[in-house]
């Protein structure tokens, strides 16, 4: 169960211990598994996703590619509530997405100098979507409403089979009303292969972006640095919330935040700090009682053996904590929590005040729910529209604009000693003087 502790009573070594991430199972055989996993789909292609299918998942799928006659399945076993659900969720997620257009950027930098940069939309992007002991459906949303809004042409989504050997109902409509329509029933690390190299069955992408346990995630980087591989959205392991509250928030509230993400996975972590050691003492009591009603809590008694309550003397202590930690979700329970918000320098996303559980995030606020995890959030941002396409630059100048900026070049080639670099611009100048 949670273990309580108190900040001020802790040295600098037990302190950053306290806010270390459990290790993922077997650390030490992690990158060669993975690594191993990924040669062999390399070499092998759809056979060897066949082999690891049967392996992880206990099953063969009698095709990789889901069919239109497993789509209209799909439809047709989702109540209509379920269709009302994802239909609403995929609207606020694209109406915030779509605001993060960014307009055309041209200027003049120097007369006769145009400065510009193109939004250009990735070509074939990867979209993972976990499935194993809970099927995603909102992950499905997460990633291809921003890569439809990016206009990226080619989007390949990849998901594990179930024990019948097909995806999940809920996946499948999903993706399809985010317009995907390319889906293959595989999972885990040799999916991020598959994705990443090509096989005779699925296309080879430019990127892969989704959430994963850490196989998926160790593909992800490994892959990333190959350059005949495939680029990564950011790290997205194991789910963590860290809540920071005082004494005016609800032990019962922040009970079952911590619980909403201490169920996704034995390796999550939740943390509680909180200035008020009254409230520490109900919600120990409160996680203790709400979880014997959960379905999962086999699964959050293990993530809440490695989570944590703190006692810290003040908010200013609590947000130090909470940015030293960087959350992959923040849940301010605090009394006018949006004064605080500058605070914040770390996490991936946050929740403010009493009534913005972390759930509604993960489901259909419209914000992105695949975000940095592990303490990644202190350099990488969550999922954005940005992610699915790429920036280009351009210049043009006139020969007035040449004139204007050459000598400048030609002085800061002298000064990292490149000759030839200041020569494509004398040569041009002596040009232009003799014309």
């Amino acid at each position: 169960m949670l273990a309580r502790h108190d900040w001020m009573q802790l040295d600098g070594a037990a302190r950053a211990a306290l806010l270390r991430r459990p290790a993922p199972r077997d650390a030490a055989g992690l990158e060669p598994a993975v690594a191993a996993i990924i040669r062999d789909v390399r070499a092998r292609g759809d056979a060897a996703l066949a082999d690891y299918s049967r392996r992880f998942d206990g099953v063969v799928p009698a095709t990789l590619a889901v069919g239109a006659d497993e789509f209209a399945a799909a439809e047709a076993a989702l109540p209509a509530a379920a269709h009302a659900a994802i239909e609403r969720a995929i609207g606020n997620v694209r109406r915030f997405h779509e605001a993060q257009r960014l307009p055309p950027l041209a200027l003049e930098t120097a007369p006769g100098v145009r400065c510009e940069r193109l939004e250009v939309p990735i070509g074939a992007v990867g979209l993972y979507v976990p499935a194993g002991s809970a099927p995603l459906p909102s992950a499905a949303i997460m990633t291809a409403v921003p890569a439809a809004l990016a206009g990226c042409p080619t989007r390949v989504l990849c998901t594990p089979p179930r024990r019948d050997g097909g995806a999940d109902a809920a996946v499948l409509v999903a993706a399809r009303r985010c317009g995907v329509t390319q889906v293959f029933k595989v999972g885990g690390a040799q999916a991020i292969a598959a994705l990443a190299y090509g096989t005779a069955t699925i296309p080879k992408v430019d990127k892969i972006c989704g959430p994963g346990n850490a196989y998926v995630t160790a593909a992800k980087l490994q892959v990333a640095r190959d350059p005949d591989g495939a680029a990564l959205d950011l790290p997205a392991g194991p789910s963590e919330v860290l809540v920071l509250a005082d004494q005016s928030a609800r032990a019962d509230f922040v009970a079952a935040d911590l619980l909403a993400q201490a169920e996704h996975d034995p390796t999550a972590q939740v943390l509680l700090v909180t200035t008020s050691a009254a409230l520490a003492e109900a919600v120990l009591a409160e996680v203790q009682a709400q979880q014997l009603s959960l379905s999962r809590r086999a699964i959050t008694a293990q993530s809440l053996a490695a989570s944590r309550v703190i006692v810290v003397p003040d908010l200013e202590t609590a947000f130090a904590v909470s940015n030293a930690y960087a959350p992959e979700h923040l849940i301010l329970a605090i009394e006018s929590p949006r004064a605080w918000l500058g605070h914040v320098t770390a996490a991936g996303s946050v929740f403010l005040g009493h009534w913005s559980p972390e759930s509604i995030g993960d489901y259909c606020s419209g914000t992105n729910h695949v975000l940095p995890t592990y303490g990644y959030a202190r350099a990488f941002s969550g999922l954005s529209l940005a992610d699915f396409s790429k920036r280009i630059t351009v210049q043009e100048l006139t020969p007035a604009g040449l004139r204007e900026l050459g000598p400048v070049a030609t002085t800061l080639a002298g000064l990292e000693g490149l000759d030839g670099h200041a020569r494509a611009v004398t040569l041009r100048l002596a040009a232009l003087g003799a014309a």
